[in-house]
């Protein structure tokens, strides 16, 4: 299994453009969030949902790569659970969900364009995973927070 860092070093070669990083800095978060909120809006037939049963996997895949990186998207994840449930008791987000996710992707490949490179999931789709990864660790970096 590669490393965190030939993860990440692969995937930022197609993510050099300012407009680019600037278009996921926003979008990766929001689409992570708008997955998470969607699948939770499907019926399940245990009481934690399909959002949360679908990110253990992910959060384990996370483990393997980095144990503080997968702690914080936990925390990412269980944020955005809660935020979804208390909102959607209001009122059904998910049709507002569902056009926030494409507005978002369409969104990256507009940032994709200006890159000149397709989106690095084109070559291995385990960059979807990635992405979110890389981009909270572009924050922490940001914000000088050790990973």
């Amino acid at each position: 299994m590669k490393s965190i860092a030939a993860w990440f070093a692969a995937y930022a070669t197609c993510h050099r453009h300012p407009g680019n990083l600037a278009i996921h800095q926003m979008a990766v978060p929001g689409i992570c969030l708008s997955v998470i909120a969607l699948l939770q809006a499907l019926p399940a037939p245990v009481w934690a949902g399909w959002g949360a049963l679908v990110a253990i996997p992910i959060l384990l895949f996370y483990l393997r790569l980095s144990f503080g990186l997968c702690v914080r998207m936990a925390l990412f994840t269980a944020a955005g659970l809660w935020l979804w449930q208390g909102m959607d008791a209001v009122s059904p987000l998910w049709p507002w969900v569902l056009t926030l996710f494409a507005l978002l992707w369409l969104a990256q490949f507009i940032g994709h364009r200006g890159e000149g490179r397709r989106p690095a999931f084109f070559t291995d789709q385990q960059f979807l995973l990635i992405g979110p990864l890389w981009v909270l660790a572009g924050l922490y970096r940001r914000l000088r927070i050790p990973n």
